[in-house]
């Protein structure tokens, strides 16, 4: 059998490289799974009644990649699933091109959903992917709302607790990508 980081396949694409959805999903497909989720998040064309000329995305890939693989060991230790797939594209995303993609196989459909699902919110909460979303007349940097919800009252002056989430920050902290809890 092989080893889990054999089951995943975890990719951050350079400028002007469209994801290759087909790919992904074939690398987690398997005769023993029943379920295949996937996950595309796209560029839309408006946002707050604005028109999106297009995304662009910068990373510190090294620990991006850290933190993509720590996210799927996590999912692994929550759901009963057989492979992971994640890409994340960087630079010039135009309207109607996917940015990320998350593919998740498991023998149960529930497994494959709930990870999948799990999957792109950690993406969007704690991977130093950042979007800039370029507009007609102007652009900005934009924070996920996944983020934020993880920084509520500020970065400066709250208690932090690391490592207190239980096997998920146990696997996060082995992989060196730590998740910090925002504590009282």
């Amino acid at each position: 059998m092989a080893n889990q980081e054999e089951k995943n396949l975890i990719e951050i694409l350079e400028d002007n490289v469209p994801i290759d959805m087909a790919k992904y999903i074939k690398f987690v497909q398997s005769p023993h799974c029943g379920a295949t989720a996937t996950f595309a998040g796209t560029t839309r064309d408006t946002f707050e009644g604005k028109t999106v000329i297009e995304l662009r995305y910068e990373a510190y890939v090294p620990m991006a990649i850290r933190c993509l693989k720590s996210i799927c060991s996590a999912a692994r230790l929550a759901w009963k699933i057989d492979s992971a797939a994640v890409a994340h594209r960087l630079g010039p995303v135009p309207v109607g091109d996917a940015s990320v993609f998350v593919a998740v196989s498991a023998v149960h459909r529930e497994d494959a959903l709930d990870a999948c699902k799990y999957v792109i919110d950690e993406i969007k909460a704690s991977v130093p992917i950042w979007k800039k979303e370029v507009y007609e007349g102007g652009e900005i940097w934009k924070e996920n709302s996944e983020f934020l919800e993880r920084r509520k009252g500020g970065c400066c002056g709250v208690k932090v607790k690391v490592g207190d989430c239980g096997a998920a920050a146990a696997a996060a902290t082995a992989e060196g990508c730590d998740r910090a809890r925002i504590g009282e």
